[in-house]
């Protein structure tokens, strides 16, 4: 296993891992153009040349990153992946001088047992809240946990 920044070429396959969790509510939604304009912000696992996983660190400030997508192909869940993946992005964000990663999750448990604590929402920034939950289909009745992690 790999962990790679993807190029534009990976983003058909990208979308099409995440899919199912789309279409559930899990994660939202992000078109092929959104993707290439953030393609940076993504890193992908790879098994040989198959694409396994892959997360993103979408950065708001010089001191906060939000965990955005992770999502690991069914087959290879429960193997390490997913924690691999979070190692990855804290390492990104520490290169980069983050002080503190956030997310929100349904995922709770993973991300407790991946060094982050639930927070209230209203300690996220706000600009976070307008521009993406705002599309979320479960707006504005959100039941997704917040955590942080200081790196």
């Amino acid at each position: 296993m790999e962990f790679v920044k993807p190029t534009l070429l990976d983003i058909a396959a990208m979308q099409t891992l995440v899919q199912k969790e789309v279409e559930s509510g899990v994660i939202l939604y992000r078109d092929a153009n959104e993707m290439a304009n953030t393609i940076r912000s993504y890193t992908v696992a790879k098994d040989g040349d198959e694409l396994i996983g892959f997360a993103a660190l979408h950065i708001y400030s010089p001191e906060i990153a939000e965990v955005r997508s992770l999502v690991v192909k069914e087959g290879y869940r429960g193997k390490g992946v997913g924690k691999a993946l979070m190692a990855e992005l804290e390492k990104e964000g520490k290169r980069l001088g983050l002080s503190k990663i956030l997310t929100l999750t349904y995922q709770k448990e993973f991300f407790e047992n991946n060094g982050f604590v639930e927070i209230p929402k209203e300690e996220i920034p706000e600009h976070k809240i307008w521009a993406d939950c705002i599309k979320c289909k479960h707006f504005p009745i959100c039941n997704e946990i917040s955590l942080i992690k200081t790196i």
